[in-house]
């Protein structure tokens, strides 16, 4: 969620500080970009985890904090929910066995914090939504105790004055209304970052932007919120409500909402830094002591403090970021569109396949995005998470066609291709690639089996609803933790 941020009053004189040092930040940025003065010359990515916390009965347990101080690893944090917390694990390249360095890496730590975990009674869950999830476990008092956390809720709905409206159409139907933003906190996902020069940043970021979709697809893991059915992804059309700023007339003066897909192709990172300040009110105004210009002419790396945070209150599927670590700048795109889980090697799997494919696409002679219309995207990335692996996309000189097809007949290669970029080892990328090709020949992912079960546990007749949700996380856990990859995992009645 991003920096912490105390509890204070913000003021008229406040916004208008922040606004004239968020401009400020924005020209001293834009000076950077000119001067190259980033670091990449050895490519990083990183991987960030959110996770659920379930009690012995596998409903939520309302216990980050007490599982927080058991695990006693700064890699794990808090999130938005106390039913949630997040894993960072250490960046690295790809090149050799760098994705098995990732499933090494995870594993290990999750097992360890599990442990932990469990000796304050509490379990750790990579699932995008927990399926025992009720409404009554999303109210005020689920917060986690960051201020940061307070200060976001007071303020969306200072905008917003008056409840959220949740809408979701799916299988089934949802509506309903909530007084506080811990509907957000119903997602968890799986956070993918690539380091990028400023020079490739635009490439990087609308070929993320074409592949969102598909990777919904693939990953799909939320198919149920408060007992309903919904769409295969529930995240996504959660997410996109859960911290919307605009009252019903505000939005139909085409306001842009600050979970957003995004509105056309960039041409530079500033692109997007720029949209923000134009587009977005501050939600949190808060002002340090840097004169960024001062920084910069004096030979330092300005911290850009305020347009850092600012940007991380503007809720994009696929986010710029700017960093300085160790003294360098550096630029990353963030993709956000996949949830969490089942598994770690199913994490990986999505990573790779990520990686590999915005590399090709980004790397291409022609960019495919300028034989695509940005709608045909934002269209494709809403129907797979509708639909999920059933969902038909549109592709440049394939038109409308099953996703899988797509996957399988010209994704996949390009996937090989761009990791064989990153100097990945053959190996590898036959094993991660063959867990997406297995998936889309089985048409397998998380939801589907998720979905599949509850059905089989409905139709055998000797439990409700309630209990079969119960019954579907309970064999879940198990199932993650063998990390057996989902097209593998049995449905049984």
């Amino acid at each position: 969620m991003g920096e912490d941020v105390g509890i204070q009053t913000f003021t008229r004189e406040d916004r208008a500080r922040h606004r004239q040092k968020v401009h400020a930040c924005l020209d001293v940025f834009a000076e950077m970009l000119r001067a190259a003065r980033f670091e990449f010359d050895r490519p990083l990515t990183g991987l960030e985890i959110e996770l659920n916390l379930v009690d012995e009965r596998s409903m939520p347990a309302m216990r980050n904090a007490d599982a927080l101080a058991a695990i006693a690893d700064p890699s794990f944090q808090t999130e938005l929910g106390q039913f949630n917390v997040e894993i960072n694990v250490p960046p690295r390249q790809l090149a050799g066995r760098g994705t098995a360095e990732y499933e090494e890496n995870v594993r290990a730590s999750l097992n360890a914090a599990e442990e932990k975990a469990r000796a304050v009674g509490t379990r750790m869950v990579m699932i995008g939504i927990l399926p025992t999830l009720e409404a009554e476990h999303l109210t005020a008092q689920t917060l986690s105790a960051n201020p940061r956390y307070a200060q976001l809720n007071e303020q969306i709905f200072a905008a917003r004055g008056e409840d959220l409206q949740i809408r979701i159409d799916g299988v089934d139907r949802l509506e309903t209304t909530a007084d506080t933003i811990t509907p957000e906190a119903a997602c968890t996902s799986t956070q993918l970052h690539l380091q990028v020069s400023p020079a490739q940043f635009a490439a990087y970021w609308n070929a993320a932007q074409v592949v969102s979709g598909v990777q919904i697809a693939l990953g799909a893991n939320s198919p149920f919120l408060f007992g309903r059915e919904l769409w295969r992804e529930t995240r996504i059309p959660l997410f996109e409500q859960a911290t919307d700023t605009r009252p019903e007339e505000i939005k139909a003066q085409g306001v842009r909402p600050r979970v957003w897909f995004g509105e056309r192709w960039i041409n530079s990172v500033f692109d997007l830094f720029e949209e923000n300040v134009r587009y977005f009110p501050a939600l949190l105004p808060v002002c340090d002591d840097e004169d960024p210009a001062q920084t910069l002419a004096q030979g330092g790396i300005p911290a850009l403090s305020e347009l850092r945070l600012h940007n991380g209150t503007v809720y994009r599927w696929n986010r710029p970021v700017y960093d300085v670590v160790d003294g360098r700048p550096h630029l990353r795109v963030e993709n956000r569109v996949l949830p969490a889980g089942p598994t770690v090697v199913d994490t990986i799997a999505n990573s790779a396949f990520y990686f590999g494919l915005v590399r090709t696409l980004a790397e291409a002679e022609r960019p495919l995005w300028s034989r695509m219309s940005f709608s045909a995207a934002e269209e494709n990335f809403h129907a797979c998470a509708r639909h999920g692996m059933a969902a038909r996309v549109y592709w440049p000189h394939l038109g409308y066609l099953p996703v899988t097809e797509l996957v399988l007949r010209r994704l996949l290669p390009m996937a090989q291709q761009g990791l064989a970029g990153w100097g990945l080892v053959t190996a590898e990328r036959d094993r991660l690639l063959g867990i997406i090709e297995q998936r889309c020949l089985t048409g397998r992912n998380g939801a589907s089996w998720q979905v599949a079960t509850l059905r089989r546990l409905l139709d055998a007749g000797n439990m409700d609803r309630r209990a079969a949700l119960r019954e579907v996380l309970h064999r879940y856990i198990p199932l993650m933790h063998s990390n057996r990859p989902v097209h593998e995992w049995p449905v049984a009645g």
